[in-house]
């Protein structure tokens, strides 16, 4: 199934949000899915993102990637997460109007996955928690460049996948968050951060998880 992708612009707090939007027609869910680190070549047309999104469009959710400011025709500068996920905040409530008030799945690759713990925490408080979430490759704890990665707790059902030999993130990052919450953690032997050459397992694990 070819779903073609439209450029959309949609009002953020700072600005314009530059947003890809695939609809399969007829969505029944949502799929938000954030980048990685806009400082460090994150984008939305990054290859985890495109992975997510086509699973999701799939499962028969309407996804959209939105740029994370300052990449792409988004405005305003990056904030650190905060700002990211007002942001997210806003392109949901705009995507609610649009496709109605549909079940929300938020996926997230990196700083994305890191982001999307937020917004995860943002909904629940506004009573309106996130059907499930998909995180890969989560930014926790100290990564690559010395920062530090406060990421929010998440759901027990939160599908956390994450690559044996990602130097990026250390797997041992993530264990140390996911312990206290008891969340299991799926650990794909031989991927790197990016999931290269592995793109494909992250599809059948979130189709598999989706589809039970």
């Amino acid at each position: 199934m070819k779903v073609q992708p439209e450029h959309l612009l949609f009002d953020g707090p700072v600005g314009k949000i530059e947003v890809i939007v695939e609809n399969p027609g007829a969505p029944r869910g949502i799929a938000m899915i954030g980048h990685p680190h806009p400082l460090f070549g994150g984008g939305n047309t990054n290859k985890v993102v495109q992975t997510l999104a086509r699973t999701f469009n799939h499962l028969d959710y309407v996804a959209l990637r939105p740029n994370f400011r300052g990449i792409g025709q988004t405005e305003g500068t990056h904030d650190d997460g905060r700002g990211e996920t007002e942001d997210l905040l806003a392109v949901l409530a705009e995507a609610k109007c649009r496709y109605g008030n549909l079940p929300v799945a938020l996926a997230g690759f990196s700083f994305g996955a890191y982001v999307q713990t937020r917004v995860a925490d943002a909904l629940r408080e506004a009573g309106h928690p996130a059907q499930r979430l998909v995180l890969v490759g989560t930014a926790s704890g100290f990564v690559e460049g010395l920062r530090q990665y406060r990421t929010k707790a998440v759901p027990g059902d939160t599908i956390v996948i994450h690559g044996s030999e990602d130097t990026t993130v250390p797997l041992a990052n993530v264990i140390e968050w996911a312990k206290p919450l008891e969340l299991p953690v799926i650990v794909v032997p031989g991927a790197d951060h990016f999931f290269h050459r592995r793109l494909h397992v992250i599809r059948e694990i979130v189709t598999r998880a989706w589809r039970h």
